[in-house]
């Protein structure tokens, strides 16, 4: 079980939020940091006034968090608070402590990694879990894998591959895009080539994310055909499933050449 979770209140509290017309500005700090866990209104933002105790997110003392920009935004005007995010930011990120040492910017938009850090997981994830940015902390370590994220959002709405244990460092072999075919499910297979497009109903044999290979059976001849898997509930055949297979054997040799 996830033992970090975005604390947001539920739909009754819109009942009790302020009109967005009585909404008060706020300002997204460049120095937020939680402390034993716990990040409030306050902590991310200036100006929360009666609403800074507001918790928004709680997580394990001593870890970062990185929270998620919308919808932080949408839980501040719930309680009130108006933040524009003219800048764009989609995560955010906050710091484990009470503040900084020294002069560091804490909380802003993940465009890319930092040089010391590296993107970890913050608790154990089952094999197919859905990766959020709860999930996921800026942390130092010196066996970051060769293929590290550098961006969160390159491994956010992706798919646990294996079981991932808490403070592990994320690699991109880790993650695969969320299954679109599931065993049994009937797909739509298609064959293209010059022009002409040909289409067939088949039951799926195996479970299949985009670009991976997989078993069907045609529905009227019952012949087991292999396929290549490109979206919910279709996969393709012919010189198109040849291209995807090469591109996925190019890419694994430069990973392994890295």
């Amino acid at each position: 079980m996830r033992r970090l979770r975005l604390v947001l209140l539920g739909f009754a509290a819109l009942a009790a939020a302020p009109t967005a017309a009585l909404a008060a500005p706020v300002d997204l700090r460049s120095d937020a940091f939680s402390e034993n866990g716990r990040v409030t209104l306050g902590d991310l933002f200036d100006g929360a006034g009666a609403a800074a105790s507001v918790v928004v997110a709680q997580g394990q003392p001593g870890q970062n968090l990185v929270l998620d920009a919308g919808r932080v935004q949408s839980f501040a005007h719930l309680r009130g608070l108006d933040w524009d995010n003219a800048k764009g930011i989609r995560r955010i990120i906050v710091q484990a402590g009470s503040g900084p040492a020294s002069p560091a910017p804490a909380a802003a938009a993940v465009k890319r990694g930092r040089a010391s850090q590296t993107l970890t997981f913050v608790h154990n994830l089952e094999a197919g879990d859905i990766v959020q940015a709860q999930d996921l902390s800026w942390s130092k370590t010196a066996d970051a894998p060769l293929d590290a994220p550098s961006d969160p959002d390159a491994v956010i709405g992706k798919a646990a591959r294996r079981p991932m244990r808490e403070g592990a460092a994320v690699s991109m072999h880790d993650v695969v895009a969320p299954q679109v075919i599931k065993k049994d499910d009937i797909v739509s297979v298609v064959f293209n080539q010059g022009g002409i497009a040909l289409t067939l109903q088949a039951k799926a044999l195996d479970n299949a994310v985009p670009g991976q290979p997989l078993s069907v059976v045609n529905q009227v001849s019952k012949k087991v055909i292999q396929a290549v898997a490109v979206g919910p509930g279709q996969a393709v055949v012919g010189p198109e499933a040849d291209q995807l297979k090469a591109n996925a054997r190019s890419s694994l040799s430069r990973l392994a050449q890295r």
